[in-house]
């Protein structure tokens, strides 16, 4: 597999997007939660919430079937993968597990925090081999094109 494209590029998110992000972070706190984003073609994103079979307020696994039924589609469509899960009392910063965990050199890591539960926030990774570059996360009002 080979990295990611433009890691210094901006990740692009349409508020419809990153507000859905943040209620499914609201939707279960105060366990994680998880699931992946595809970019299609056209730019625009197919959002997949995946249950964490963790359930647990310091972990998550994506529930199998539900990630394989994701991962497929992504994959049979092309879509550029972003990986995303919520961080409910921490900085949206990956941890030692996330670091340890990311098995996808390609893809987007994407971290929601309700730290501070007013002002969420989106932050976006590459991960690879251990090392962590932040890719700037731009929000627009409009839906990605």
């Amino acid at each position: 597999m080979e990295p990611a494209p433009g890691v210094d590029v901006p990740y692009l998110l349409d508020r419809g997007t990153w507000d859905r992000l943040v209620a499914h972070a609201r939707s279960d706190f105060p366990y994680e939660v998880c699931g992946l984003l595809g970019r299609r073609p056209d730019g625009t994103l197919a959002h997949f919430p995946i249950d964490n079979a963790d359930r647990s307020v310091t972990t998550y696994a994506m529930e199998p079937k539900q990630l394989l039924k994701a991962m497929r589609e992504i994959e049979d469509e092309g879509y550029e993968l972003a990986i995303y899960h919520s961080h409910t009392h921490t900085r949206a910063e990956p941890s030692a597990t996330d670091i340890r965990l990311a098995a996808y050199p390609e893809a987007t890591y994407l971290i929601v925090t309700l730290q501070d539960r007013d002002h969420p926030d989106v932050r976006a990774f590459h991960i690879l081999d251990g090392a962590v570059t932040e890719r700037p996360v731009v929000v627009t009002d409009q839906q990605v094109a």
